[in-house]
């Protein structure tokens, strides 16, 4: 009997970071094969070489950093670690094409989404001119963006990041690769889109005999797409194997602790609120009589007023109508698909872009303070955004990025600065070694532990966390949980917490928002909209979570 052979093998694959103090392995001795037509996903925590894997098989690994030290990378039997730039130029995008994990880095912020899009189709396919945008915008309704042949005009930042993403994912199909490589493809989307994404990616593994690697730390995910899965931890494969046998009778003690570790959708049924951290309920702080926040009747627009002989855009309405309270201790979870107006909610009531409307912090209203009056209010209400990368300064220290906001507002001299960032680098789970790398040396996942702690640095009394653990590993992302869970109940915190991950919300939230199209549709307590919802579209919403049971697959 024949052995079909693989479509992609790696065997023995080691990879060097190049080091002052010289070569360190991150990569050692990583082997598996991918076969034609089968989805391969590969799960561990932040840090553990899922994504040097898949640059290595790219040829894109960083040559200043990072080296392949030995192995064989093969597609189709041709050996890919060998080839030439140029040669792995005609293989990248067309043959292997990526989806990488942070959109808004690697769409060209200066070109728009139709020049980029048609760009990649004209490189790989020959096409031109009319040809190429007719297949850009196929391949942009089919990733179920609205009105595509506007957003072929649009540039990345006008989007949301859920919608960047799936310009990413329309990229990377457009020209029917061979082998599709999905760095964390579903991390910045709703789990609506995220169904659709991953039946997308079924539907061209079915019409066109694709063959899938899926980076991801979500389980659900790994539940549902995968024929095989590739555990991997510091660099290494510890567990491979069809999908059901890892997720029934794991092996491994660290595949147990990454399963046992997935938040699943009605674990705190019956429950009125988050699970208790601190050491005792004597820590906890009581309520207070008034809001942190109070937001009444927010409204926010893009566009300007019409004016003069020819006018202005028409004023286009992001939020509406939006009010609610956030006491201390307590926390609102808001949720809804990427454009519904959440991400925009969480900056107006910060005062990062214009409103209309009321929002007062610590009972300050906000609406009419100048740049410098909000300075003393920023100090009681922080962010956590969404993209990590994009929110670090790539030539800051990250234990100096942690202590700016300690020098803006004159907290502590040096040594406790010094001691405050080493502290929370610890509480999020980095060492304090941490502060003297850039962000550029972290993973994705590490990278959004270190905004966390800066978010924490001056003890804010609100904190607004748009998507803050949607890049974490559900084992680091339980512990992150945890310590917010911890903190809001000791320093009696309150939190806005924006996040497309339903499990999420039911886990942090005490009351639940449910916003689209820029309005909230349905609001109440955790235990009233995850147990009796009343809008279709929350219930939808619920049905669309990818559960972490190979069984329970949904069907395509």
């Amino acid at each position: 009997m024949t052995t079909a052979a693989p479509v992609l093998g790696i065997d023995g694959l080691c990879v060097d970071a190049l080091t002052p103090q010289g070569p360190r392995r991150v990569l050692d001795a990583v082997s598996f094969n991918l076969m034609s037509g089968e989805t391969l996903c590969i799960a561990g925590e932040s840090g553990s070489g899922k994504s040097v894997t898949s640059l290595a098989v790219m040829g894109l690994l960083p040559k200043a950093s990072l080296r392949i030290a030995s192995g064989s990378i093969k597609l189709e039997g041709r050996e890919l670690s060998k080839l030439s730039n140029s040669a792995m130029r005609s293989v990248r995008g067309g043959d292997v094409a990526m989806v990488f994990q942070e959109p808004m880095t690697s769409l060209n912020p200066v070109m728009s989404i139709g020049e980029q899009l048609t760009e990649a189709i004209r490189e790989h396919q020959g096409s031109e001119g009319g040809t190429a945008s007719a297949v850009a915008l196929r391949m942009l309704d089919a990733v179920h963006i609205t009105e595509p042949a506007r957003r072929m005009t649009q540039y990345p930042h006008e989007l949301s990041g859920g919608m960047r993403q799936r310009v990413m994912i329309a990229m990377a199909l457009s020209c029917r690769p061979k082998v599709l490589i999905a760095d964390e493809p579903t991390t910045a989307l709703d789990v609506t889109v995220q169904a659709q994404i991953l039946t997308l990616m079924k539907e061209l593994k079915r019409e066109f005999g694709a063959s899938i690697v899926l980076i991801t730390h979500d389980m659900g995910v790994v539940a549902q797409m995968a024929d095989r899965v590739v555990i991997m931890q510091q660099g290494r494969i510890v567990e491979q194997g069809d999908v059901l046998p890892i997720f029934r009778s794991p092996r491994e003690r660290y595949t147990q602790e990454l399963l046992a570790a997935v938040p699943r959708l009605g674990a705190h049924a019956g429950t009125d609120g988050p699970p208790r951290i601190a050491a005792t309920a004597a820590a906890s702080v009581p309520r207070a009589a008034s809001p942190v926040l109070s937001v009444r009747d927010l409204a926010v627009h893009y566009g300007k007023k019409p004016s003069g002989l020819l006018g202005g855009k028409k004023l286009a309405a992001a939020v509406s109508d939006v009010s609610f309270d956030i006491f201390s201790g307590e926390t609102l979870g808001l949720v809804g698909e990427s454009g519904s107006g959440k991400s925009t909610t969480g900056k107006a009531v910060l005062g990062l872009i214009p409103f209309d409307g009321d929002v007062a912090i610590d009972g300050q209203q906000i609406g009419a303070l100048s740049q410098r009056q909000m300075r003393p209010v920023r100090r009681s209400a922080q962010m956590i955004f969404q993209d990590p990368y994009a929110s670090l300064d790539p030539r800051m220290a990250v234990g100096a990025a942690i202590a700016e906001p300690l020098l803006i507002h004159g907290i502590g001299n040096r040594s406790e600065r010094t001691d405050r960032v080493a502290d929370l680098l610890r509480r999020v789970g980095l060492g304090p070694d941490a502060a003297s790398r850039y962000p550029h040396e972290f993973s994705g996942g590490q990278r959004q532990r270190i905004c966390i702690a800066r978010a924490l640095a001056v003890n804010p009394k609100l904190i607004v966390a748009d998507e803050s653990v949607a890049a974490l590993d559900v084992s680091v992302r339980a512990r992150v949980l945890d310590l917010m869970l911890e903190l809001q109940e000791t320093m009696g915190l309150a939190y806005l917490f924006v996040s497309h991950d339903m499990a999420v919300i039911e886990r942090m939230s005490h009351h639940v928002a449910v916003m689209r199209g820029g309005r909230i549709v349905e609001m109440g307590t955790r235990r009233a909209v995850f147990e009796d919802p009343q809008d279709a579209y929350t219930r939808a919403l619920m049905a669309a979570v990818p559960l972490p049971d190979p069984p329970m697959r949904k069907s395509a």
